[in-house]
């Protein structure tokens, strides 16, 4: 594997140079212009320090993206409709539950709500792409319109309603759907 060629691409996408590198992992500049050009190799620790200064570890760096999937369409989502609450639910990114976050999109229909989802850790993000929503949270009611954006934390029950239908973009983490 060339490292080095992984380790140069790293620091320019974090706007580094190499001198700037070096004086952050202590080498000297001469030694990251080798390393780059694969003419030597770091020693596992070295290796771990520069890492971390490029923001990464060594299962990261390490990591094989082949055959992973980055982006997908509308045939690659899960969608699962819910009549009794006038609602759709499309799972945006298919898997996400194995992911810290997962997006979906949530049309409600007029009158359409979730169902009450109870305190759980986590964060939730919103984002209203049509309509308007009520965020009902601890026993207070919040509106989002088109072009605004909720977030909370899932400490107590929650849920939304739409009197008049709504498109909203909605990431949760962890995962609760």
């Amino acid at each position: 594997m060339e490292i080095g060629k992984k380790i140069r691409d790293l620091r320019i996408q974090k706007g580094l140079t190499q001198e700037e590198l070096a004086n952050r992992t202590e080498l000297s500049k001469g030694f990251i212009s080798q390393l780059e050009r694969d003419l030597t190799s770091p020693s596992i620790a070295t290796l771990q320090d520069i890492l971390q200064c490029l923001g990464t570890d060594l299962s990261e760096f390490f990591r094989k993206r082949t055959g992973e999937q980055i982006v997908f369409s509308k045939e690659d989502y899960f969608t699962k409709e819910e009549p009794q609450l006038h609602a759709t639910t499309q799972w945006i990114i298919p898997n996400a539950q194995k992911n810290q976050m997962e997006p979906i999109l949530l049309r409600l229909e007029p009158g359409g709500s979730t169902y009450p989802d109870n305190p759980h850790e986590g964060e939730e993000f919103g984002y209203v792409l049509k309509g308007e929503v009520t965020v009902h949270l601890d026993g207070h009611t919040h509106t989002a319109k088109s072009g605004e954006s909720f977030y909370f934390t899932p400490a107590t029950q929650h849920y939304l309603t739409s009197r008049r239908g709504a498109t909203l973009i909605w990431v949760s983490t962890p995962p609760s759907f």
